[in-house]
């Protein structure tokens, strides 16, 4: 998914020595009249990090779709019913993985865990898939596609990858567990299996986004870095029955080498190019939802290290806001993050907008700084304070809400996006514990994909 002044000012007091006339003196440093005392904070450090983790789960636990158990693709506290049946696939898979991350925090028994998930993955054994696809939405009451636009009723190859990821973290997880248990992992495996990656090549050296049974390949949407969709070439590798080809990802993913950029800001590389963003680059969940399973430390291939382009990325967006060239009110170290997410449109209404520093309408994105803890902690950890401070006004019942506008009287988002609030669980706990950055690389098949592209990486 800058503003105005960004040092903090520290007061320093006076310190007198042992003699009664023998002292030394350390002048008082005043604030410019501009520039406000952040106060101490409230929370420590790890306290922060364990309740934005447990409220933001909730987004996943208490407020799931009733039926399939599956994510919503949005909730809004003050009208309930809005979409309550839509469910989204991308975002069911970040569910998948947080659930795993409610039962290693307690935030849930092993035994609900083991529930819901097989509720979740009966209710996706059953659902419409298009060679194996899944469609973007769900009807979550009856499993049938809901059109995500008029010519986008089929299968949607990029949030079907999200949905796998989380597939094969749960198949990792419960591996070696009890019979139920082994039932999920073998489950959660036979349907990221079924999913028929080559045929969304249309037999060319590119995957596609989308196919319908009613339009095909009309919506012709090539996947393309640099983007999100890293995680779609490295899973169609991985498939052991409908894979592809190293060509293909090397025209598709990395435009025979020209995914590579020479651009730098403030002194850092951007190392790959950012369509539409090629100066600062693009918005923050770019850095975020490939990487949720797949770990981008160690990760590399002929055209970059995918771990600096994450690490230059966020410094990059985080400068920006520090340096606030539009002068947005309360922009700087602890207030920083520009991605998609829910926006304030011009006339006061909610609309949505996929912001970064070459879109900037003065729209924090409390996700883009959250999630980007692996990357920054002591940034991220800055802006959650921030965050935190304000809690009256941003933190709602499944964590911090998904936007705010300081500029505008700050006006809050009082709104939430699966896709959105799942990042946050679960690169929170890959800062602390590389919990599904190690379920996913130790998966056999995503091995052998890494492999198959030449990548380097940790498992």
């Amino acid at each position: 998914m800058g503003k105005a002044p960004f040092f903090l000012v520290f007061l320093l007091c006076l310190i007198y020595a042992c003699g009664e006339d023998d002292y030394t003196y350390t002048p008082i440093a005043f604030p410019d009249d501009d520039e406000p005392v952040v106060p101490e904070p409230t929370i420590s450090d790890e306290e922060l990090l364990d309740l934005t983790q447990r409220e933001t789960f909730r987004y996943f636990w208490d407020f799931a779709e009733t039926n399939s158990g599956g994510a919503k693709e949005r909730y809004h506290p003050n009208d309930p019913g809005r979409d309550s049946h839509v469910v989204t696939s991308g975002g069911t898979g970040f569910g998948l993985m947080a659930i795993l991350v409610g039962v290693e925090r307690g935030y849930i028994t092993r035994e609900q865990g083991v529930r819901r998930l097989s509720q979740l993955l009966d209710f996706l054994e059953n659902a419409d898939r298009f060679h194996g696809a899944w469609s973007h939405w769900i009807n979550g009451s009856t499993g049938n596609v809901i059109p995500f636009s008029p010519t986008d009723n089929g299968g949607d190859l990029v949030e079907t990858a999200f949905l796998v990821q989380g597939l094969i973290c749960v198949k990792e997880y419960f591996k070696n567990g009890t019979d139920v248990e082994k039932e999920i992992s073998g489950q959660a495996d036979t349907l990221w299996k079924g999913v028929e990656w080559n045929w969304y090549t249309q037999e060319k050296n590119a995957l596609y986004w989308h196919w319908s049974p009613n339009f095909g390949f009309d919506i012709n949407l090539e996947l393309k870095g640099y983007n999100e969709v890293l995680i779609a070439y490295v899973l169609a590798a991985a498939s052991p029955d409908y894979g592809i080809t190293k060509e293909v990802y090397t025209n598709g993913w990395a435009s025979n080498g020209g995914i590579k950029s020479s651009n730098t800001q403030y002194g850092i590389p951007l190392i790959v190019r950012h369509p539409g963003a090629q100066q600062y680059g693009g918005p923050l969940f770019w850095a975020h939802y490939s990487y949720l399973g797949l770990n981008p430390k160690g990760l590399s291939d002929e055209f970059a290290n995918y771990w600096s382009v994450n690490l230059n990325h966020t410094n990059i967006n985080y400068n920006y806001c520090v340096e606030n060239p539009k002068n947005f009110e309360d922009y700087g170290p602890d207030c920083w993050g520009l991605t998609a997410s829910y926006t304030r449109n011009s006339d006061g209404n909610l609309g949505y907008n996929a912001h970064h520093p070459a879109n900037d309408t003065g729209v924090i994105s409390p996700t883009a700084a959250i999630s980007s803890i692996p990357y920054a902690p002591e940034k991220a950890l800055e802006a959650m304070h921030y965050f935190h401070r304000n809690k009256d006004k941003l933190l709602g019942p499944a964590g911090f809400y998904d936007a705010f506008s300081p500029e505008n009287d700050f006006w809050v988002a009082e709104a939430y996006l699966a896709i959105d609030q799942g990042p946050q669980v679960l690169m929170i706990e890959n800062y602390r514990t590389e919990l599904l950055w190690d379920l996913f690389m130790q998966n056999e098949d995503v091995q052998n994909g890494l492999d198959l592209f030449g990548f380097q990486y940790n498992n």
